[in-house]
């Protein structure tokens, strides 16, 4: 679908929204009275089910529903973290088209755009939610009719349908390393299936088996949720969804955009009276390899309740009345998680996963602080150190190449790159122009440094810069990223051209692809970095003083880190800026050394950031001083 003007493409928003608020509820349910709809989530759990095969689980109240139900075996939930993942969702618009990828980040949609629940209450439904929201995006007006721990669909008026979502926590990537009580240790830690990637230690095991202890307690308060409809008499009018907001909390699931990061369980139950609104490939008890995922769930919703779903979202209804076909792939991204800056876009078609890694000189496993609080994590990390780990698990810990490829028929655990194999080369063309033609579909802002997805969309929202031309040029920036991105003479003979664009984030990953390039490429592109150190923008300055103060000769090294210490204070720069410096300051070694004093007495916090992401520049503030003790 070639991009439209951002006037033509929300004119047409508008018109359909309207039509959407005039259909209203009567005409919506015009030859059947519209079904009851049950969310039932769970936080940071693939689909280690019994119902999923899985025969170290322990879940019946699952696997009793899946038995009355249609499991989806390759549902993907688009982010491998909550709040992108949730973004997703809540907009039925891929969060690098509205330039929310970043964990926690604050962002807005354009003003006629609405979250889901809206055109649902619009239609006709009392819509709560119990209660995690996690959005990337700003909440304006009200979207629920009610929401927070005692939301729940008793409170609906007589005679309305109602949407209710009960999100249970108790899985959770904290509640892995918190302690449990023992009567809820049921699962035999040396009888855990580990993936080829985790060493196999006690702590590891010890981790994977509580995890599961977790779904297993999970499950209960799932069945508690499905009694509830049941004594209430509404089984037979409610369509049930049960789905996990992402996959495994376990380290490198979570986080990462692997097929164990992205794959949930999603297990939809259809009483008898709504068959027809059921997905085509409905069999009871039955599963289905459709690729479908978080991007697809508003539409759906919005089908299910008889009406189309409004032009800008990007998914696809799976089942209700306007039911589309099946799509050929299901896409993901990571962007900043938490503290740490990163970038990767993935395609899947349901077979092979491709990860295009747009920063590939940055580890798998930078250091976050949160992660780092799981035992997993800690051990994993130090046999590496202590080389004491084989290649499948030592490449955690490693730079990335700029693509990867897995077939999950021969190596479900992702740990054979076949990027490089000849015998898979006409799989790689087809991935690699999948992930093209996507990202210039839903016009990826990811492109931009973060806080240039901010500045220049001023009171306009990212999405719409994202559909301005004369804001983004997609083409240029896209081509530069791919060029940067990319080491070989070819690309890196591109890099003097592009650092001397016009547009700042061509000259970004300009000033990226020298530092990707190490030592060599920042000799070639000297002049150019130290030239870049009083760039227009400060995204460049921080990548190029990153660059020199990491493989420049001393003095460069200096000046750029006097460079990074501008940009540093979050209360002076803000966090986004701050973020980005810190990470650099982080690792240009000896240089930082001098200014960790200052580092020490800057503020820790943005005082105008969204209370979510505050802590971050703090966290990286602690990492950096750390290393002077």
């Amino acid at each position: 679908m070639p991009p439209m003007s951002i006037m033509s493409r929300i004119s047409r928003v508008f018109l359909l929204g309207s039509t959407v608020a005039a259909l209203g509820y009567g005409q919506a349910r015009a030859d059947q009275a519209l079904p009851n709809i049950l969310w039932i989530t769970s936080e940071d759990n693939g689909p280690h089910l019994g119902c999923y095969g899985d025969s170290y689980a322990v879940t019946p109240n699952l696997d009793r529903l899946a038995k009355r139900s249609l499991r989806y075996t390759k549902a993907s939930s688009t982010a491998p973290v909550c709040a992108p993942a949730r973004t997703t969702i809540i907009s039925g618009i891929y969060p690098p088209a509205t330039g929310a990828e970043h964990m926690r980040s604050m962002t807005r949609l354009p003003v006629d755009f609405k979250m889901y629940p809206v055109y649902l209450r619009e239609l006709g439904y009392y819509c709560t939610n119990n209660s995690k929201e996690d959005y990337n995006l700003e909440k304006v007006g009200n979207v629920w009719d009610d929401g927070g721990r005692k939301a729940h669909w008793k409170n609906r008026p007589d005679g309305k349908p109602f949407f209710a979502i009960f999100n249970h926590t108790i899985s959770h990537e904290s509640q892995i390393r918190n302690k449990i009580n023992p009567a809820d240790r049921i699962h035999d830690p040396a009888k855990v299936r580990l993936p080829a990637y985790h060493p196999d230690t006690p702590e590891v095991r010890k981790d994977w088996a509580q995890y599961h202890d977790r779904i297993t307690m999970m499950d209960k308060l799932v069945g508690k949720n499905l009694r509830e409809l049941e004594e209430a008499g509404l089984a037979d009018d409610t369509i049930v969804f049960y789905y996990g907001d992402h996959g495994s909390g376990m380290p490198r699931s979570k986080r990462w955009p692997y097929f164990s990061g992205l794959n949930v369980p999603l297990i939809i139950h259809v009483p008898e009276k709504f068959k027809h609104l059921a997905p085509p490939e409905y069999k009871t008890g039955g599963s289905s390899d459709r690729l479908v995922g978080f991007i697809d769930l508003a539409p759906t919703l919005i089908s299910i309740a008889g009406a189309k779903a409004p032009a800008h979202m990007q998914g696809h209804a799976f089942m209700g009345q306007h039911t589309a076909p099946a799509q050929k792939f299901s896409f993901g991204f990571r962007g900043r998680m938490d503290e740490r800056y990163d970038m990767v876009r993935t395609v899947f078609d349901g077979r092979h996963v491709y990860i295009r890694n747009y920063m590939p000189h940055k580890p798998y496993g930078q250091y976050l602080d949160y992660m780092f609080q799981t035992p997993t994590t800690r051990v994993w990390h130090d046999l590496y150190h202590a080389g004491k780990l084989n290649a499948a698990q030592s490449a955690f810990w490693q730079t990335k190449p700029a693509e990867e490829l897995y077939d999950l028929e021969a190596d479900p655990d992702e740990v054979n790159n076949l990027a490089r194999s000849k015998d898979h080369s006409d799989v790689m063309k087809r991935m690699r122009r999948a992930h093209r033609s996507w990202a210039a579909e839903v016009r990826d802002v990811g492109f931009l440094p973060e806080a240039e997805i901010h500045s220049r969309a001023g009171d306009d929202s990212p999405y719409e810069v994202g559909h301005d031309n004369s804001r983004y040029n997609f083409n240029a920036i896209f081509k530069a990223a791919n060029a940067a991105s990319r080491k070989g003479k070819k690309t890196t003979e591109q890099l003097p051209g592009l650092i001397r664009s016009d547009d700042s984030a061509v000259r970004y990953w300009a000033a990226m692809g020298y530092l990707i390039r190490g030592k060599n490429g920042v000799r070639k592109g000297r002049e150019a970095l130290v030239a870049a150190l009083e760039d227009k923008s400060p995204s460049v300055r921080i990548i190029a003083a990153e660059a020199l103060g990491r493989y420049g000769k001393n003095l460069e090294a200096k000046r750029a880190a006097k460079v990074l210490m501008q940009y540093a204070d979050p209360a002076k720069n803000g966090i986004r800026l701050s973020m980005l410096a810190l990470n650099a300051l982080d690792v240009i070694g000896e240089h930082a050394n001098p200014h960790r004093e200052a580092i020490a007495k800057m503020a820790r916090i943005d005082p105008k950031a969204n209370p979510r992401m505050r802590n971050y520049a703090n966290r990286l503030i602690g990492r950096i001083t750390s290393k002077s003790k």
